[in-house]
């Protein structure tokens, strides 16, 4: 099983960082793997090695978010996605059949569902997890749990923002993964929430661009904070499926790597 490189490319607006779990006997197309908001590659970390055992896996930090440089304001899902196609450019993925296959997470399946739309021939497969239509009352909810907390001298940002990974934790993540995870999201800065603003931004267009996807697409639903809302995107599916994983929890990504992987590997090929 491949080990992860680390990777800085150019990207649009400065550097893009990665994560790079390369195979050298590739039987498989590359995998794109988009992670949530407002963490970044590194939670994606066991999946590409797991996964990397027939194909290479390359999992990007978002602009903004990790150790990617930032954009100079807030930008669009479309502009996130173009982010992406960049480092498929830069890599040159798409040199084994001219196609890659996508893979996203929360806010990533919405970029992964853009990228499609935007260059739908350079698509073969995908597969989301937790990709979810919300109700406007479903967002405003988030917002409040995630929004924007200027910086004070008693540290109300870094508490609420410890909160909210303490209530999505699950009964198996440690604290120890938690604080990690906490620092990846401090790498952000002041636009940690850029990335969430954008998505709900796309939340009105996302069932109409899931829809005009042909593409063999399978949606994974793990039992998460999502659990209830991604359901809603089955019916929308033009070519795929929504798999019900109600044994997948919080964590599960790094906790069930192995797991994740050889499903992952079966829909690609199916």
């Amino acid at each position: 099983m491949p080990t992860a490189k680390r990777e800085f490319i150019d990207g649009v607006y400065g550097q893009i960082h990665l994560r790079a779990a390369r195979c050298d006997s590739a039987r498989a197309r590359p995998l794109l793997c988009l992670h949530m908001f407002p963490q970044s590659s590194r939670g994606l970390q066991p999946l590409i090695e797991a996964v990397s055992t027939d194909r290479t896996a390359i999992a990007p930090d978002f602009p903004g978010y990790g150790e990617s440089d930032p954009p100079p304001q807030p930008i669009d899902a479309a502009a996130y996605a173009d982010a992406m196609w960049r480092v498929v450019d830069e890599l040159e993925l798409l040199t084994f059949d001219g196609r890659i296959d996508l893979f996203g997470i929360h806010a990533g399946a919405k970029i992964a569902v853009a990228m499609a739309t935007q260059r739908p021939a350079d698509v073969a497969r995908i597969v989301l997890c937790s990709a979810a239509i919300l109700t406007d009352t479903e967002i405003a909810a988030i917002e409040k749990s995630i929004g924007h907390i200027d910086l004070d001298t008693t540290g109300t940002r870094f508490r609420s923002l410890w909160e909210m990974l303490l209530r999505n934790r699950g009964d198996t993540t440690s604290l120890e993964s938690l604080a990690t995870t906490f620092a990846e999201i401090l790498r952000a800065g002041e636009g940690y929430g850029w990335g969430h603003r954008a998505v709900f931004a796309y939340n009105d267009e996302f069932p109409d661009a899931l829809n005009a996807l042909h593409h063999p697409l399978t949606i994974l639903n793990p039992r998460d904070d999502l659990y209830e809302m991604t359901p809603r995107s089955a019916p929308y599916l033009r070519n795929g499926t929504l798999k019900d994983k109600p044994d997948w929890g919080p964590g599960f990504l790094q906790q069930q790597a192995d797991d994740v992987a050889v499903e992952i590997q079966q829909l690609l090929s199916a």
